[in-house]
């Protein structure tokens, strides 16, 4: 089967942002889309669009931070399309506050959705590969949070740092399998809904502790379908081809370009 062929995958977080955008762009292809969400309500209307966009789409629910949901959900994705070629673990959550100002629970939370969940979910998808012999993709949506640590994030920045240590390992693992471990890390993207219901008051305190320290230099995004190419980019790579990490972000507005003595 030639990687431009339609395929079967499986994308977590589906039901806005970054992974709804994922989800239409393989429906492009014409792929079969397992979508995965708590709001199985906004799935729906994803589904939708893939099916719209050319492929087709199954609502399902799904919560990462519970192993029967996992199993549940990995089930049903089998029972509907059949065994997957492609898992985007793109589901994640942040809690904004200084550690010291979170729950153990909203910790717990963070680090079972973002690593733990992910990990079991890769656990199902490689069993099933190497069951049938086959080939695959295993994509780890991760953050510039892990080449640039941010205050007011500890546990999503943990989180992520340890999906990467995972994707890094899973590619040693399964090196010679045709089973592809990629990492895709983006910096800001926009429009997505991961800070919404945050508090007003923490979003202030967190971007000036940001611009402070040098981290946040600019409010530019990028729009959530550049993560979405990326991931289609590493996906219809020609077999025998891998890709490490394919880390991306916005450009900044040109008040900040560097001007040369030439110019």
């Amino acid at each position: 089967m030639s990687e431009r062929a339609p395929r079967t995958a499986i994308v977590t977080g589906a039901s806005s942002g970054i992974g709804a955008a994922i989800a239409r762009a393989l429906g492009e292809l014409g792929w079969s889309v397992a979508l995965g969400a708590r709001r199985v309500g906004r799935l729906e209307t994803v589904a939708h669009e893939v099916a719209k966009a050319g492929g087709r789409a199954a609502a399902l629910a799904l919560d990462l931070a519970e192993p029967a949901s996992i199993d549940a959900f990995f089930d049903a994705c089998e029972c509907t399309f059949g065994p997957a070629d492609v898992l985007v673990n793109n589901a994640g959550v942040c809690v904004p506050g200084l550690l010291h100002e979170v729950t153990a629970a909203e910790l717990q939370c963070e680090i079972a959705t973002n690593l733990v969940g992910p990990a079991l979910l890769a656990r199902r998808m490689i069993a099933s590969l190497r069951a049938r012999n086959a080939a695959g993709d295993l994509v780890f949506i991760s953050s510039e949070n892990v080449s640039v640590p941010r205050p007011f994030q500890p546990g999503y920045t943990a989180s992520k740092w340890g999906l990467e240590g995972l994707a890094r390992t899973l590619r040693l693992e399964l090196d010679g399998t045709g089973i592809r471990s990629t990492i895709v890390r983006p910096g800001p993207t926009f429009p997505t809904e991961f800070a919404s219901g945050w508090d007003a008051l923490i979003v202030k305190r967190l971007l000036e502790t940001w611009q402070a320290l040098g981290i946040q230099r600019h409010l530019r995004w990028m729009p959530a379908d550049s993560v979405a190419q990326a991931v289609v980019g590493v996906v219809t790579a020609p077999a025998g081809t891998r890709f490490e990490l394919v880390a991306l972000g916005p450009e900044a507005p040109a008040r900040l370009r560097i001007e040369g003595a030439s110019e």
